[in-house]
């Protein structure tokens, strides 16, 4: 199956807790990848995203990491940097190697425990488990708490989770993405525009329609959300390459989201470039954009039921 271990050089590793409904994905990029990051969500939660600015002088990462926990779960990324740190990989400053570790949250506090958060000693277990060949999709990592359609908040909601997807360009351009669904919005078919998961009648327990539902409500109410994704490319791409194609990649969210970059949400997508060949980025940007879509259904698709949160892969 199309995933973003597609892209060579890209390990992928999930540390999971069932019982308190979180978890973290951590994605190495072996000896560092040129990134770039766009946030589109106004309730954004992240740490070392100032760095990914075309003009700020770091030019690699090391890894990007994903997790639940709210801004608490910001703590995970120095397991990364100590799992990185230990190998020899980081920036070299001169007093030793610093790994750089972009990293973002998605709110998933509602769901399981919201006294438990990933933490340093989950993002170095997920860094263990970090491999290429298949990533696991649905509620794992930082898709295990994850929930859609909450307009009429949590407990109405459908299972979110994480899903990836790619695609191979002529010449061997991969571009890969990984995201992690946990919206304010529905997620729906951007082929039919039909519902796959989003907020529930509770009477009925059918989809609503969370458009319609803000558009009729006086004064809609906003739980904690966020999409999080990192689109990968083995094309070879400048800082400023990479932030554009971060860019583009969010028309795949507004495509399978509706709505989607609400005051409620922080999402945010990372772009990673690996390899050193040449591709134009109209190509990159539209494989990007699928991509993208593709994963965020599939994330929703492969989700499993927990805590009484219905997903779509227990039909």
């Amino acid at each position: 199956m199309p995933q973003i271990t597609d892209v060579q050089g890209i390990l992928v590793g999930h540390a999971t807790d069932l019982d308190a409904a979180t978890g973290c994905t951590v994605i190495l990029c072996g000896e560092g990848a040129v990134a770039g990051v766009d946030v589109r969500g106004a309730a954004p939660g992240t740490r070392e995203t100032d760095v990914l600015h075309p003009a700020r002088m770091i030019d690699r990462v090391h890894a990007i990491l994903l997790a639940g926990g709210s801004a608490f779960g910001l703590a995970a990324a120095d397991g990364v940097m100590r799992f990185l740190e230990e190998r020899g990989i980081g920036f070299d400053s001169g007093m030793g190697r610093v790994p750089i570790v972009p990293a973002a949250v998605l709110f998933d506090l509602p769901l399981g425990s919201a006294r438990v958060r990933p933490t340093a000693e989950m993002g170095y277990r997920a860094c263990e488990t970090a491999a290429g060949g298949p990533v696991a999709e649905g509620s794992v990592g930082a898709g295990t708490g994850a929930t859609v359609g909450k307009v009429l908040g949590p407990l109405a909601a459908t299972k979110g989770g994480i899903g990836t997807w790619s695609i191979t360009l002529p010449g061997g351009i991969v571009v890969g993405a990984l995201v992690a669904v946990n919206a304010f919005g529905d997620v729906r078919d951007d082929q039919t525009g039909r519902i796959l998961a989003g907020a529930r009648d509770p009477a009925t327990g059918d989809f609503i329609d969370t458009v319609r539902a803000v558009l009729a409500m006086d004064e809609p109410v906003g739980f904690g959300h966020t999409t999080l994704g990192v689109v990968a490319t083995n094309a070879r791409l400048s800082k400023g390459d990479a932030t554009a194609l971060a860019r583009h990649a969010h028309d795949g969210l507004a495509r399978t989201i509706w709505p989607v970059h609400t005051q409620f949400d922080g999402d945010a997508i990372f772009a990673l470039s690996l390899g050193d060949a040449d591709a134009d980025m109209l190509s990159l940007g539209v494989a990007a954009v699928e991509t993208v879509a593709t994963a965020v259904k599939r994330g929703v698709l492969t989700a499993r039921g927990l805590h009484g949160i219905p997903g779509l892969a227990d039909r």
